[in-house]
C-alpha cells in the first residue's frame, strides 16, 4: 500500500475527525475562534484598548495570519478546491481573515472580524451532534417550503404599518413629534412589533386609542409566522413517518405498518 503523501495527511486532519490529529486540529481551531472573538469584543471597550490596544492589535493580526494560512491549506488540500471555496464554511472561512486586511483601507471594518463566531457551528461536526445538525436542516427546509406565505405576510405587514403610520401622521401631527409619514412609519413599526422604544409617544386621545388597538394587533400578528413556521415542520415530520403503498398507490401509509390501511396488500420493511 502506498504511504499517504503530505497533502493527503493534512485533507484527512483538516476535513476530517476520524483521528486523534484531526480531533485535537479541530478542537485547538475552536479555542482560536474564541480566542479571536474575544479580541474583537475587546477591542470595542475603549477603556481596555487605551491601554491594551497594542497587544490586542498584535494578538488579531497573529490570529488573522493563522486563520489565513488555515484557509489556503484547505483550498490547496481540498479534491474540490471550487466546491470548498464556494460552500458555506468555505466562504466563511475567508471572510473570518478578510476585515483584519479591510481595516488597512476602511478602519474599523475589523468589527466584522466577528464572523467568526459563525465557524463555531464546526461543533456539531467535531462533536459528532448527527441529530442536532438534521434538525437545523429540518427547519431551514421548513422556511424555505414556507417562504411565500411569509413574504405575503409581511407585504400585509408593511402595508398595515404604512397606513397606520400615515393615519398617525394626520392625527398626532408635528407637535408631537410625528414629523414625516416615514417617521410615523417607524413609529407604527416599533409599536405593532411591541418593542416600544417611547422615544415617539402620541399625546392626543384618538392617537392613544389608534395606538391601543395597534398594540393589541401585534400580539395577534406575532402569532402568524410562527404557526406558519410550525405547521410546515409538522408536516414534514408527519410525511417523514409515512409511505406510499405500491399496490393501490395510497398515501399517508405508517412507515411502520406491515399492511395497507386502504388495499390490504403487505408492504414491504423499509
Amino acid at each position: 500500500m502506498a504511504r499517504p503523501t503530505l497533502k493527503h495527511r493534512l485533507e484527512r486532519i483538516i476535513f476530517g475527525t476520524d483521528t486523534r490529529a484531526g480531533r485535537l486540529f479541530d478542537l485547538a481551531l475552536l479555542w482560536v475562534i474564541l480566542f479571536s472573538v474575544a479580541l474583537v469584543l475587546l477591542e470595542s471597550v475603549q477603556e481596555i484598548a487605551a491601554v491594551y490596544g497594542p497587544w490586542l492589535h498584535a494578538a488579531e493580526w497573529t490570529v488573522t495570519v493563522l486563520f489565513s494560512i488555515e484557509y489556503a491549506v484547505r483550498l490547496w488540500v481540498s479534491r474540490d478546491r471550487r466546491a470548498y471555496a464556494f460552500s458555506f464554511y468555505g466562504i466563511v472561512d475567508l471572510l473570518a481573515a478578510l476585515p483584519t486586511y479591510l481595516s488597512l483601507l476602511f478602519p474599523g471594518t475589523q468589527a466584522l472580524a466577528v464572523i467568526r463566531a459563525v465557524r463555531l457551528t464546526r461543533v456539531f461536526r467535531i462533536l459528532q451532534l448527527n441529530r442536532y445538525t438534521r434538525e437545523a436542516s429540518h427547519l431551514l427546509i421548513a422556511l424555505i417550503a414556507s417562504r411565500h406565505r411569509i413574504i405575503v405576510f409581511m407585504l400585509a405587514v408593511l402595508a398595515l404599518v404604512t397606513v397606520f403610520g400615515t393615519i398617525m401622521y394626520l392625527v398626532e401631527g408635528h407637535d408631537n413629534g410625528f414629523t414625516s409619514i416615514p417617521r410615523s412609519i417607524y413609529w407604527a413599526i416599533v409599536t405593532l412589533t411591541t418593542v416600544g422604544y417611547g422615544d415617539i409617544a402620541p399625546r392626543t386621545p384618538l392617537g392613544q386609542a389608534i395606538a391601543s388597538a395597534i398594540m393589541i394587533l401585534g400580539y395577534a400578528i406575532i402569532a402568524i409566522p410562527t404557526g406558519i413556521v410550525s405547521a410546515e415542520i409538522a408536516r414534514q415530520d408527519r410525511h417523514g413517518r409515512e409511505r406510499a403503498c405500491a399496490a393501490c398507490g395510497a398515501h399517508a401509509v405508517p412507515r411502520d405498518a406491515r399492511f395497507c390501511p386502504h388495499c390490504g396488500e403487505a408492504l414491504k420493511r423499509t
